[in-house]
């Protein structure tokens, strides 16, 4: 099975509206005609999280008309803090998107909302772990993905790095007794992370659009461009990963923005 993960997308509700100068839906569809070029053929696409930049229905209704312009794939995603949960939910199924379990053959991806309304910080609510801890009693036979939106560790830059889940080591007393739980997955950092905690390996995914500067104490915008990240997912559990980047755009960005 073939997993693409693109995240942290910033769509207004105008095609024409702009991220720090960026057209975000420019840099998406950027995005998604190097995902046709280099991938012959996935089983799943996922975005982790800031589909919008503001809860708009007419944004996840673009998002989801974009995307299938490209592909006829299985669509699914969460919400970041800058979405509306409910407008997502509610929409979910006049758009064509998958639940909260997808099925990747021998493999799960458990998609859980870390998103709090009106904060940036994430967490958990006792009903998502709930439905992680039940999912894990009742899958025992399946390789597992946890995907969220929000970063459970730090990921080095201080700035971002105060809007991890508050609730983390929750989740990590979970999936650390579960062998069968291979990685945590997530975005909102807009930077490639990778780390692993005992057995699990941790993966953060550039943005589509803006790239924030790793190992920054204060925000701080890089020159790197959009990019997705892949999943390859063997049927023994064992896997491979990379980050794809756009390479041949010139974008016009304020690189000196203190914040966005």
């Amino acid at each position: 099975m073939r997993l693409i993960q693109i995240t942290d997308c910033h769509l207004g509700s105008q095609h024409s509206e702009t991220l720090l100068g960026l057209n975000t839906d420019q840099s998406l569809e950027d995005v998604l005609q190097l995902i046709q070029k280099v991938e012959s053929g996935f089983d799943h696409l996922v975005c982790t999280g800031d589909v919008a930049s503001e809860g708009h229905v007419d944004c996840y209704r673009r998002f989801a008309q974009t995307i299938r312009r490209f592909f006829p794939q299985p669509l699914s995603w969460l919400a970041g803090n800058h979405d509306s949960a409910d407008i997502m939910s509610s929409n979910q199924d006049t758009l064509g998107i998958q639940g909260r379990l997808v099925d990747l053959g021998h493999w799960l991806l458990v998609l859980l909302d870390s998103s709090v309304p009106g904060q940036v910080y994430g967490q958990l609510g006792a009903s998502e772990l709930d439905f992680l801890e039940h999912v894990l009693q009742n899958q025992a036979d399946k390789h597992v993905i946890v995907a969220l939106h929000h970063q459970p560790v730090p990921v080095g830059s201080v700035w971002i790095d105060q809007y991890v889940v508050r609730n983390a080591d929750a989740l990590f007393n979970l999936v650390e007794t579960c062998p069968q739980v291979k990685m945590v997955i997530w975005g909102h950092v807009h930077q490639e992370f990778s780390a692993r905690r005992n057995h699990l390996a941790l993966y953060a995914t550039p943005s589509t659009c803006v790239q924030f500067k790793p190992l920054c104490d204060d925000f701080t915008v890089d020159t790197q461009m959009p990019g997705y990240r892949w999943f390859e997912l063997n049927d023994d559990g064992t896997y491979a990963t990379g980050v794809v980047r756009v390479t041949d755009k010139q974008y016009v960005i304020d690189y000196k923005s203190a914040g966005y």
